[in-house]
């Protein structure tokens, strides 16, 4: 008979590869006021939890911890004062980041308002892809680069997690978008809507693509120094790394007379709604790099650590 006070989760005690993730039961949690308790069905894998899994210093600090911020699910309960969800009711969206992570488990809380109404036309594997990425993606373009139809974006990386919504999202808002890619992924990046993929190990992007109103920039530091010269006078270029870059980044941007930001993805229910409205309308999808039944986590995680996959790794949970 199953204990309905506790939950299989996959937890670290120490940092490491992926070996270090195991599958324990812990207490199962209850909704706060404004929170809402979501059974998980699926839950996406990002860069950041592979690097919150090895890398000393990042916000979690040190184990123990349960990973995840992606989830896609079923409401199971509501904390006092929730209006926006009923217990049955399928939900997806993004724990609060960087703090509020735990979705690699069957059972997690979160603020209501981190979620929208899962669309019906997407599963739950589709849907467990998708916020983290989709969001980082949503705030950077519309919200902070407030990209316009008939503008000109460059984005880097666009075959990666981010990257590949991006191009859809940018292409929904009539945006005219270059992406970088291997060789071996143009294909992939072009069938998302790219009007021009160039690859970024046998050409000098910052030569090749000039005058564009928005640049998308993952990679940081000096990647991110350098891409501001494809932007137009008065462009600008947002960046997605935190790191010691950041006042060069700043300081070059002004003498280059364009607009640098350094973004964080934050929970976020209107840009969700929006996300859930793109993936009904067909507009926005996901490409699935590979799923994971929850106790193989390690194993998204080997995959997630050889920088190669194109899309979302996803952890299933039944």
């Amino acid at each position: 008979m199953n204990d309905i006070t506790t939950m299989r989760a996959i937890s670290q005690n120490v940092l490491g590869g992926p070996g270090v993730l195991k599958e324990v039961r812990l207490p199962r949690p209850a909704p706060g006021p404004g929170e809402v308790l979501v059974r998980v069905h699926a839950a996406g894998v990002n860069p950041t939890d592979w690097k919150h899994r090895s890398v000393p210093g990042l916000f979690l600090g040190e184990p123990p911890f349960v990973l995840g911020w992606d989830v896609s699910g079923v409401i199971e309960a509501t904390g006092a004062g929730v209006t926006l969800f009923k217990p049955g009711d399928e939900a997806f969206g993004m724990l609060p980041y960087p703090y509020g992570a735990g979705s690699h488990a069957e059972y997690v809380t979160g603020p209501a308002r981190a979620f929208a109404p899962k669309p019906t036309a997407i599963d739950h594997v589709q849907a467990g892809a998708l916020p983290l990425a989709a969001l980082t993606a949503w705030q950077a373009l519309v919200d902070t680069a407030c990209l316009a139809a008939g503008q000109r974006v460059l984005i880097h990386a666009a075959a990666g997690g981010v990257g590949h919504l991006a191009v859809q999202i940018a292409k929904a808002r009539g945006a005219h978008v270059t992406g970088t890619a291997s060789a071996a992924k143009h294909d992939f990046v072009r069938a998302l809507g790219a009007d021009q993929v160039l690859d970024y190990r046998t050409t000098d992007i910052s030569k090749a693509v000039r005058d564009v109103d928005v640049v998308l920039d993952s990679q940081g530091s000096d990647h991110a120094i350098h891409s501001l010269r494809s932007l137009r006078p008065g462009g600008i270029l947002v960046s997605l790394r935190l790191d010691d870059g950041i006042p060069a980044l700043t300081a070059e941007a002004s003498r280059l007379g364009v607009h640098a930001e350094v973004m964080l993805v934050e929970n976020d229910h209107a840009g969700m709604t929006a996300i859930a409205q793109l993936a009904a309308d067909g507009r926005l999808r996901a490409e699935i790099a590979g799923t994971f039944e929850l106790a193989h986590a390690a194993k998204a995680h080997e995959l997630g650590d050889t920088g190669r996959t194109a899309g979302k790794l996803v952890l299933t949970v039944r």
